[in-house]
């Protein structure tokens, strides 16, 4: 998909080094972790890390986001392929989202011991990057199933659900459960896609669009 980030080659050192960066992270967090750090658990010398990653820290961290987004929506494409609906297609989108997160281990810990690296991404302005991020990269997911389909259109949906999944990252509730398929096809049953297909659900209600 254009524009869309790939993983590192298997087997590479890059790939090697992507994942020692998490080891690292889910051990030490962002401040604690250096290159030297990185470079031991990947078995790499420091030369090698540089050669690859010339921005050195700063670029070894937003290869490692590339590389983990480029993981999951090659997931998201596994799992998406046989939805025959677009209630099916939103609760993989959101279960995967939501799963990914949970059980990712250098996220969590970040969002517990240094949720300053994390929640200003999540939160206010630094938040528009991110959202145009998932919106690009996810809106072809979403344009087949729109009633009038549009890739404008597919964009802002997949910016409101990342807003819906972000705000219950953030402050989890009680009446929705993001690791429970049976709660999140009831939010999207209920909620999202009546949203997204206003005049569809008009029709099969009876009501004139």
């Amino acid at each position: 998909m254009a524009g869309r980030p790939s993983p590192p080659d298997p087997g590479s050192a890059t790939e090697r080094i992507v994942d020692a960066t998490l080891r690292c992270v889910a051990r030490w967090g962002i401040t604690k972790t250096t290159v030297d750090d990185v470079a031991r658990e990947a078995g790499v010398g420091r030369a090698t890390l540089y050669r690859l990653f010339p921005g050195g820290r700063d670029a070894l961290l937003d290869a490692v986001v590339a590389a983990e987004a480029a993981r999951f929506f090659d997931r998201l494409d596994a799992r998406v392929s046989g939805a025959g609906s677009l209630e099916d297609l939103l609760v993989v989108m959101i279960g995967e989202a939501a799963r990914t997160l949970a059980d990712h281990a250098a996220f969590q810990f970040l969002l517990a011991h240094e949720p300053e690296t994390i929640l200003p991404h999540l939160t206010f302005q630094q938040m528009d990057a991110l959202l145009r991020t998932v919106a690009l990269l996810g809106s072809p997911y979403l344009t087949p199933w729109l009633d009038e389909p549009d890739d404008e259109a597919a964009a802002r949906g997949v910016e409101w659900i990342a807003r819906i999944v972000i705000s219950y990252l953030i402050a989890p509730s009680p009446g929705v459960n993001l690791a429970e398929p049976d709660s999140i096809r009831k939010l999207v049953r209920t909620y999202i896609v009546p949203g997204l297909t206003p005049e569809r659900n008009r029709l099969l209600e009876g009501e004139p669009v």
